[in-house]
């Protein structure tokens, strides 16, 4: 059958209901077989009857519109595509090369056998190599080089547009996000004009802030509003290697024009790498940055604040969550809304577990995502001290309760009655506990963490404070960054070491000291959460952290009556006990916490000799706890102990 016939019966074909891809597979047979006539040495076929009118067109035809190739370079592609495709143009190539089916095609026999043949399709600079649609090795001369077709554009003519099979190992296509909050869908409609003119003015957006997700939300919204489609890249997996890194960007470069994707490039750390920063300098097409810090390119860039919602917003998404049942937990959702700082993400999947499983684990569930990784920077205490527990004089112990009533009405206060509108500095809850060791400021943050049902995280200073310059910087932001969650009592013990009074700078030390202190202040202004500092000394913090201070609670040597009350709920209701006279103990002049440290010494002495705990251990456990503080035991303090 001739390809003029072939032709004919193809356009017979699309005039009917045949669809886009049956009439591309009869467009490629009949393009075949005009090249096989052409290879035989036959007749050149006028375009006129070659050519097939489709809507849309053609895949070979697209593809050359797209990549700008000439009619000769159009039908070598053609001619790579066929030798795969076709068995008899394979075996008309193979034996134009006497017969070696490895040598199926070369440049010399398309320069021989296609119309308009010009040498300059071969070169590096030329669309068949440069977007990599062919492959030749040219190890024995350019005209007997065997030249192959890319498996990525044998599948596109044949109908088939997808990801290329290198990209799919490092690049993730994004789905329509099910949440998103009201500010991030109102950004997402501002970007889609800019992508909707991407082939003119190609350029980088920037998400920057603390939401992760709702970065990928904006993104994926605005990408599927614009109908284009939005695939994943990590920065850690871009390729440290010069060759690597170009054929990712070569790959890139085609799948732009050939899916007209965006892309969308996260990044967890503060700077990005060589490799990443040339990739982004280079790399064509929209492509989204997401990071929480402003990153520096050079090339222009377009930076949009993307921060998780705020507590109102949250209210929002978890009613929509939970549905209809949410009418009966407003008290709880104010709760969460003011304690955690969520994406709209991690709320709807929350939400979803309490419409399945009920909302009595929703807040332990919300504690759990929110969990911060700090265990290299900071002690998790899990606290079980209660209200019972604590000893204290009634200012103290109303200052506690007070700041316990602010954390839980945050959101009404900030955000229902407006507070929040004036300004977001200082929203948070921190006081200073200040008082001699021993005096309960530890065990106070315990039971405002159990009372609010927060995890308590104890910042160990060593692991914080550095002698590098600006590293005791970065650590601290790492904790505050990561307490943001919500969920969190952060409990900075012995604050004097981070929160110590600034001095005249006489040389480099005391100004780089000087700055530690000003980013705390400037760091603790800004932290929405709850903080707690402990000091021995109060007087030895800087002054303008007690004006930042919401509470500033002191901590007294506790008083007779105070000791005894400590000393009657010291031993737990499952320790034996004989004779042990509480009013007697409370003679001994020492805080709580030595108190306890005594307590437990004569449980083991006791436990040692297989009796219960009486006046005689707890007298050796005095003595013990006094050597310890240097400080002997007056007889009038143990007279009648025995």
């Amino acid at each position: 059958m001739s390809a003029t016939a072939t032709t004919r019966m193809t356009s017979s074909a699309v005039g009917s209901e045949q669809s886009w891809a049956e009439a591309n597979q009869a467009y490629l047979v009949a393009e075949f077989a005009r090249l096989r006539m052409q290879v035989d040495g036959g007749s050149q076929i006028p375009d006129s009857d070659s050519r097939l009118t489709m809507d849309p067109p053609a895949a070979i035809d697209r593809l050359a519109e797209i990549f700008g190739l000439t009619a000769f370079e159009r039908d070598l592609l053609l001619l790579c595509a066929g030798v795969e495709m076709d068995s008899a143009l394979a075996a008309q190539c193979a034996e134009a090369h006497g017969g070696q089916q490895r040598c199926a095609l070369t440049f010399g026999l398309a320069l021989a056998s296609l119309a308009e043949p010009h040498w300059s399709a071969l070169t590096p600079a030329g669309p068949l190599r440069r977007f990599r649609l062919i492959h030749l090795d040219a190890t024995h001369g350019l005209t007997a080089a065997p030249i192959r077709i890319d498996e990525r554009v044998l599948h596109f003519l044949a109908g088939i547009n997808q990801l290329d099979s290198r990209l799919a190992s490092i690049l993730t296509l994004a789905k329509m996000p099910d949440a998103a909050t009201e500010e991030h869908q109102l950004l997402a409609a501002t970007l889609v004009p800019m992508l909707a003119t991407a082939a003119a003015q190609p350029q980088v957006l920037h998400l920057c802030g603390d939401d992760p997700h709702g970065q990928q939300d904006v993104a994926m919204l605005a990408a599927y509003i614009a109908r284009r489609p939005l695939f994943i890249l990590r920065a850690e997996d871009i390729p440290a290697d010069a060759p690597a890194l170009d054929l990712l960007i070569d790959l890139w470069t085609r799948e732009v024009a050939l899916l007209s994707a965006v892309l969308l490039v996260e990044t967890g750390a503060a700077e990005l790498s060589a490799f990443a920063k040339r990739f982004l300098d280079r790399a064509p097409g929209d492509i989204f940055l997401t990071s929480r810090d402003p990153l520096l390119l050079n090339r222009s860039v377009a930076r949009y604040d993307v921060n998780k919602p705020r507590p109102a917003e949250q209210k929002r998404l978890w009613q929509e969550s939970i549905g209809p049942e949410a009418e009966n937990l407003n008290e709880l959702l104010d709760r969460l809304a003011g304690q955690f700082c969520l994406s709209a993400r991690t709320i709807q999947a929350t939400g979803a577990m309490a419409r399945e499983h009920g909302p009595d684990e929703l807040w332990n569930a919300c504690r759990s995502l929110s969990r911060p990784r700090l265990e290299d920077m900071a002690q998790r205490i899990v606290p079980a001290a209660e209200w019972s527990d604590l000893i204290l004089p009634e200012p103290q112990m109303q200052a506690l309760r007070q700041l316990t009533a602010q954390v839980r009405c945050r959101v009404k206060v900030n955000e229902t009655w407006g507070f929040a509108a004036k300004g977001r500095r200082g929203l948070g809850a921190s006081a200073l506990f200040a008082g001699e060791s021993g005096t309960g400021k530890t065990l106070a943050a315990e039971v405002l963490a159990h009372e609010l049902g927060l995890d308590l995280y104890r910042i160990d200073l060593s692991a914080v404070v550095s002698k590098y310059i600006g590293e005791t910087e970065k650590n601290l932001r790492q904790v505050f960054d990561a307490a943001e969650e919500g969920g969190v009592l952060l409990l900075f013990d012995e604050a004097d070491a981070l929160f110590g009074k600034r001095t005249d700078a006489k040389d480099h030390r005391d100004r780089y000291a000087n700055m530690e202190v000003g980013y705390l202040l400037q760091r603790m202004e800004a932290y929405q959460g709850l903080a707690i500092l402990t000091t021995n000394l109060k007087s030895s913090l800087d002054r303008a952290f007690q004006r930042r201070l919401r509470f500033v609670v002191e901590f007294p040597f506790p008083d007779v009556t105070q000791r005894e009350a400590i000393w009657r709920r010291v031993f737990p209701a499952e320790t034996p006990t004989q004779g042990v006279d509480t009013a007697a103990l409370a003679q001994l002049k020492l805080p709580g916490g030595s108190i306890r440290n005594i307590a437990l010494n004569a449980a083991f002495l006791a436990a040692d000799a297989n009796k219960p705990v009486s006046m005689a251990h707890l007298l050796q456990a005095a003595r013990l706890e006094a050597q310890k503080t240097d400080r002997p035991l007056s007889e009038a303090e143990v007279r009648g102990w025995r």
